[in-house]
C-alpha cells in the first residue's frame, strides 16, 4: 500500500528513505481525473517491484508548501528520489507501458541485475524471465557452443551487434577471417576491418551479405563518432557498391 505523506512527514517518508530505497512520489488531489487514473497504474508497477521501490502519495490541496518546494503546477506530477535527491519525473497519466518504463530506468527489473552480475546460469535466466533480450543473448552467445549461439542469436531482432556476432561466427571458419577477428579482439581494429571489408568484393551473396553484418557489427561497437568507424564506414560502401 502507497504511503500518504504530508508537509510534516515528507522529509522522513521521502527524503530519509531514499537513501535506503527508490521513493516515487505521486502529487495528486482528490478533483483531479487523470490523477485517478495514473493512482492504479502506478500503484500495480510500483507492488510489481517489490521492496526495491517505495510509493508515497501527495495530497497538493492538503499539503501546499512541499507542493511548492517541487515546483507542482500540473497534477498528476510523478518525481522519484534517490540519495535524497529527484532523479527523474513525469507530468500527466502516462499508460502502464510508460510508467513501467519510468520505473525501470529507476529500478532494475531482475533479468537486468541478473544480466549485470553475467554468469551462464544468470543469463540463461534472464532469457526466461525476457526472451529475446539482446544484452543477456549476446552475452550468452560468447559463452556457448557455436550451433547453439547461432540458434539464440536468432531470436534476437534488430540488433547490429546480434547480427555481427552471428555473421561472425559463420565465418570464423575460414582461417583467413579467424585472424581478422582474433586482430579486432587484440585491439588491431583497423587491419582486421580491413581485412573483412577487402573480402566483400570477391564474395558470394551470403557470404558477402555476412561480412558486412560482421562489419556493422564492429562499427556498431565503436560508435557513430569514432573516427575509425566514419573512415571504415566510407570504405564498406565502397566495396558494396
Amino acid at each position: 500500500m502507497p504511503i500518504d505523506a504530508t508537509d510534516e512527514t515528507f522529509e522522513r517518508e521521502v527524503i530519509q528513505r531514499s537513501y535506503d530505497q527508490a521513493v516515487v512520489v505521486d502529487f495528486w488531489a482528490e478533483w483531479c481525473g487523470p490523477c485517478r487514473s495514473l493512482g492504479p497504474v502506478i500503484e500495480k508497477a510500483v507492488a510489481d517491484r517489490g521492496d526495491a521501490v517505495e510509493l508515497v502519495k501527495v495530497d497538493t490541496d492538503a499539503n501546499p508548501r512541499i507542493s511548492q518546494q517541487f515546483g507542482i503546477q500540473s497534477i498528476p506530477a510523478v518525481k522519484a528520489f534517490k540519495d535524497g535527491k529527484v532523479v527523474d519525473e513525469f507530468v500527466g497519466a502516462l499508460p502502464p507501458i510508460q510508467v513501467n518504463r519510468f520505473l525501470d530506468r529507476l529500478v532494475p527489473s531482475e533479468a537486468e541485475a541478473l544480466v549485470a552480475e553475467g554468469g551462464e546460469a544468470n543469463l540463461r535466466r534472464a532469457l526466461e524471465l525476457e526472451p529475446g533480450r539482446a544484452d543477456a543473448t549476446l552475452a550468452l552467445a560468447k559463452l556457448v557452443p557455436r550451433e547453439e549461439a547461432l540458434e539464440l542469436l536468432a531470436n534476437v531482432a534488430g540488433s547490429f551487434a546480434a547480427d555481427g556476432l552471428a555473421a561472425r561466427l559463420r565465418l570464423e571458419e575460414d582461417p583467413n577471417l579467424a585472424e581478422a577477428f582474433a586482430a579486432i579482439d587484440r585491439g588491431d581494429v583497423e587491419p582486421g576491418l580491413d581485412t573483412l571489408i577487402a573480402a566483400i568484393p570477391e564474395s558470394e551473396d551470403e557470404r558477402r551479405e555476412d561480412l558486412r553484418r560482421a562489419v556493422v557489427g564492429v562499427l556498431d561497437a565503436l560508435g557513430v563518432e569514432h573516427p575509425l568507424a566514419r573512415e571504415s564506414r566510407r570504405k564498406l560502401a565502397n566495396a558494396l557498391y
